[in-house]
């Protein structure tokens, strides 16, 4: 795997992308010596622009837990009642405690 700086894959950036794309070999990222990132080229699962639905993606994984026609008002209900709440309305600033 090749291995370039951070500071001359940001000159090179599109020439870079180029040939990983082209080659298919990775590049490592690094900064003072320490890999940061990777470039690689992508996989034909899940390229540029596509939503992936299978079970493992983040969008796929979500499939199927809403039905519709369930009520979803509950959401933005607080789960504590409002008049609970009275405590916070006291002052508890720094001048309140002083003499």
């Amino acid at each position: 795997m090749k291995s370039m700086a951070v500071g001359e894959f940001k000159a090179k950036c599109l020439g870079a992308i180029a040939r990983v794309n082209a080659t298919g070999e990775p590049i490592l990222l690094t900064k003072r010596g320490k890999p940061v990132a990777r470039i690689v080229p992508p996989s034909d699962e899940g390229l540029a622009g596509e939503i992936s639905d299978s079970a493992d993606s983040i969008f796929g994984c979500l499939r199927g837990m809403l039905k519709p026609g369930v009520d979803l008002s509950g959401l933005v209900d607080p789960i504590i009642a409002t008049d609970e709440w009275d405590h916070l309305k006291d002052d508890f600033s720094l001048e309140a405690d002083q003499p």
